[in-house]
């Protein structure tokens, strides 16, 4: 089943298959993309990362197997790339490509290298993906930069992208959009307990009328609970590396109103646009969590922005989805959205705690089915203030 609730603009699904070589040939593999992008001063940069997303992708993505397709060809008839063209392969033949050797031989897409062993192996799909997402990430910076130039543009967005592909996931982040997984995991009685305590003080700061025997419904020999597994880092200009990176291009960092800023103004020292901060290290280089697989205990995946995370953490957010997850949910006061959507649980609980930032959330509950094949649910938010914020999920 597929289900999508989104409110605002600049929302987009898409679903197509991607040909991919396997062990036994070319074999088809579903990619879900989900990705939020988080825009400041104006939003035309999120506007246009939005709307460039899936095209570079998919463009980079052809590009990558053609180019790869066109290598094997060229292996079929007998014949190797070379710098002058094409170079025949002999059988023991000196001056030439020996065909024992023909398995070393490297070809170079980019910053991906791979042998001809390499192009069959269960992953290189998964580096194609990889590969395609961060050429479209710079060729989105690079295409906006003209616009802004040409318009005047002084706006910026972060961007969190998340690709899933094969019962795996990536992440990718610019800036401080987040990603992170809720993942159920067994405690032993003496985790439980601290849990269980923790939970109870949160629920009383919170305002919540409960008693300590409302939590009887947990086993006493353990507790299942969600963990949060975050999947990005924030690019803040006070993190010690990227300081480093602003100093060393000519820039300072400095605290106006509690926060970090590139040149006592940009709160982030990566993002898409931005121009007038680029020559002061401020970059769009996204900083990957490489693939990794998803396993049983991983139920959920969410994507925020920056202003759920105001007023909430990540375990935070993860309380909240095992509260609505487990069959009986304690007598807690919840946002009446809870009971239709969980993205916007999400952020309407971020908005009562007073969170005054734009808030966006996407949810995609894995549970227990296959995510080789598309057709998990997602639900998305995105704010209804500002139009600087846009969310994007797409199946390719």
């Amino acid at each position: 089943m597929y289900d999508t609730k989104i409110q605002g603009r600049n929302a987009r699904n898409y679903f197509c298959l991607l040909k991919s070589f396997g062990a036994n040939g070319i074999r088809d593999t579903s990619v879900a993309i989900v990705a939020v992008f988080d825009g400041h001063n104006g939003a035309e940069a999120s506007e246009m990362a939005s709307k460039m997303l899936l095209e570079y992708f998919t463009l980079h993505t052809s590009f990558l197997l053609d180019t790869t397709f066109s290598f094997l060809s060229n292996i079929s008839k007998g014949m190797l790339p070379n710098k002058g063209g094409l170079m025949p392969i002999y059988i023991n033949h000196a001056s030439q490509m020996p065909i024992e050797k023909l398995g070393d031989y490297v070809l170079h897409i980019g910053r991906i290298k791979f042998t001809l062993s390499n192009i069959f192996s269960e992953d290189f799909h998964l580096e194609i993906l990889k590969e395609s997402l961060l050429k479209a990430i710079d060729d989105i910076d690079a295409a906006f930069g003209k616009e802004a130039s040409r318009y005047n543009f002084n706006s910026g967005s972060t961007a969190a992208v998340i690709l899933i592909a094969d019962n795996q996931i990536l992440a990718a982040n610019i800036g401080d959009s987040k990603a992170f997984l809720c993942s159920e995991m067994f405690q032993s009685p003496h985790e439980a307990k601290a849990t269980l305590l923790r939970l109870y003080e949160k629920r009383r700061r919170e305002g919540a009328s409960i008693r300590m025997k409302d939590y009887r419904n947990f086993k006493l020999e353990g507790l299942s609970h969600f963990v949060a597994k975050e999947l990005t880092m924030d690019h803040h200009p006070d993190r010690v590396d990227e300081r480093s990176r602003v100093e060393a291009a000519g820039g300072y960092v400095s605290e106006w109103a509690g926060v970090s800023r590139v040149n006592g103004h940009l709160a982030v020292s990566r993002s898409i646009g931005d121009l007038p901060f680029k020559r002061f290290g401020v970059i769009s280089v996204p900083e990957v969590t490489d693939w990794q697989p998803l396993t049983g205990n991983d139920s959920y995946l969410v994507a925020v922005s920056d202003g759920v995370l105001e007023k909430l953490g990540t375990q935070d957010v993860c309380d909240l989805l095992w509260d609505l997850h487990t069959p009986a949910p304690l007598e807690l006061q919840y946002s009446p959205s809870c009971l239709y959507s969980l993205a916007d649980c999400i952020v309407d609980t971020a908005l009562e705690r007073g969170s005054m930032d734009n808030v966006a959330a996407v949810v995609v509950p894995f549970g227990l089915q296959n995510l080789s094949t598309v057709g998990f649910q997602v639900q998305n938010y995105v704010d209804r203030q500002s139009g600087n914020l846009t969310i994007s999920t797409f199946y390719y």
